[in-house]
């Protein structure tokens, strides 16, 4: 039997042991109440379905409130009497139109909980573990600094694990770390400014800060690492924007120049002597081939043919093979190297045989092993200015530039496109004696040790 519910009678009711349903004289509207211990008072409407089935739309819980309010209810939201009353009414209006409101309510409660998966999914932490794993450059393969963007970023793998198997660590204090839950949908330009400017005067969060002061480089390194997810989750409809997009970004740094003049050549052989292999032999072939580091030091046996180091494509920078010829000093440098069982590349280090990576700290020992013999400081110079130095040498030696682009696998200008591409082996007899004779240079330098430091005394 309906009963003309009023506000405070609604409040009155206690519950029993057993579950309530007390009918208004509203149609269908019914005020539930569970039974003890939780006693939870809410609205159901009562109704039939227009194929005639029977069906109850539970309105929301009992706004317990002593008092009505002129807000708009809305299905779901705690309600008054008055609300409740007003929310069944509509729904009668929308049951007389014919609408099936059970399963509008259905579907909509559906596409709710779809986009809350979708937004769970869509969290920072998330799009920049799909960015690790999924993102590729135009040649279908995996960046080759995407590990260090992952660690700028707050995620870290293992060296030479495999993204697609293994669970990186989420660095303490990083961008994962604190913006880990955020919908990348509600990043705005806003945030990227403040994650630069951060980078720029305290940090990468997480990494700290390897000098002191501001670093432009550092907000930069950020700036890119985050632009290149936001491209990738905007390429892919997981945001509308590229909230990078029109954020300030420090400018790149200018051109370098530097590179080592003879006497440091000099200099920097003989300290090579005091560094353990492989790092010692790995220097001197970056010297005297130009090759880039990494490059370099991935170099597999099975790559060594007589008196070449080919490269395949997949290792190049810019993905063209190349073919390193190799002098009678440069072949040396591979001498005395062992071969293990497993391991595949020539200055394989460690345990588990990867590539060398601790060239932070190998350079820093080779800096102080310089400035001892030179007995002066050396100007700061980086292992890349070796492939410069290399150019350099070259070129003072009149070799041609065509055949400097070559020996160097660097593609510029007129030698870009389809003629950089399938001219790889035509100047291969003019590299071979290029890079003869700039070995042959070097052998000459190293004949008189004195002149190591004398030369640089003299200099200073």
């Amino acid at each position: 039997m309906a009963t003309k519910l009023t506000t405070a009678a609604v409040l009155k009711y206690t519950p029993h042991e057993t579950r309530r349903e007390i009918a208004d004289t509203t149609a269908g509207l019914h005020l539930i109440i569970q039974p003890k211990p939780s006693g939870t008072k809410s609205w159901a409407l009562r109704f039939r379905r227009p194929d005639g089935r029977p069906a109850k739309l539970t309105l929301g819980p009992l706004d317990t409130s002593d008092r009505e309010n002129a807000e708009e209810p809305v299905l779901g939201a705690p309600l008054t009497l008055g609300q409740a009353r007003e929310l069944a009414i509509r729904i009668h209006r929308e049951r007389a139109r014919g609408v099936d409101v059970v399963a509008q309510y259905q579907a909509e409660q559906s596409r709710k909980r779809t986009a809350a998966a979708a937004a769970a999914a869509n969290t920072f932490a998330k799009a920049v573990h799909d960015y690790s794993i999924h993102h590729t450059t135009k040649w279908g393969q995996r960046p080759r600094r995407w590990r260090d963007d992952a660690r700028l970023l707050g995620l870290r793998w293992a060296r030479g694990s495999d993204p697609q198997t293994v669970e990186p660590e989420v660095i303490k204090g990083s961008l994962v770390d604190s913006w880990g839950d955020r919908p990348v949908t509600g990043i705005d330009a806003e945030d990227i400014v403040t994650a630069v400017d951060d980078a720029i005067h305290n940090g990468i969060p997480g990494l700290g800060r390897a000098n002191e002061g501001m670093s432009t480089p550092r907000g930069r390194k950020m700036h890119a690492a985050l632009s290149g997810v936001f491209r990738w989750l905007k390429r892919r409809r997981r945001v509308a924007v590229n909230p990078c997009t029109g954020v300030w970004r420090p400018g790149p740094p200018q051109d370098r120049n530097r590179k080592l003049t003879d006497d440091e050549i000099r200099v920097f052989w003989h300290a090579c002597e005091k560094l353990h292999a492989p790092y010692k032999q790995l220097f001197r072939l970056l010297l005297l081939t130009g090759c880039r580091r990494e490059e370099a030091a991935r170099i597999r046996h099975d790559e060594i043919v007589d008196d070449m180091v080919w490269l395949p494509a997949e290792r190049t920078k810019n993905h063209i093979a190349h073919d390193v010829p190799l002098s009678a000093l440069a072949r040396e440098q591979f001498e005395g190297l062992p071969r293990i069982e497993g391991r595949d590349m020539i200055f394989a280090v460690g345990p588990r045989a990867g590539a060398p990576g601790d060239f932070s700290r190998a350079k820093k020992k080779l800096d102080e092993e310089m400035t001892k013999l030179a007995e002066r400081t050396i100007n700061p110079w980086r292992l890349h200015d070796l492939r410069r130095t290399c150019a350099s040498g070259l070129q003072q030696l009149g070799v041609r530039h065509e055949v400097i682009e070559k020996a160097l696998n660097h593609v510029s200008g007129a030698y870009a496109g389809v003629a950089g591409i399938y001219q790889r082996a035509e100047l291969l007899p003019e590299r071979r004696e290029a890079l003869q004779r700039w070995s042959d240079h070097i052998a000459g330098l190293l004949t008189d040790r004195s002149n190591v430091v004398t030369a640089l005394k003299r200099r200073g």
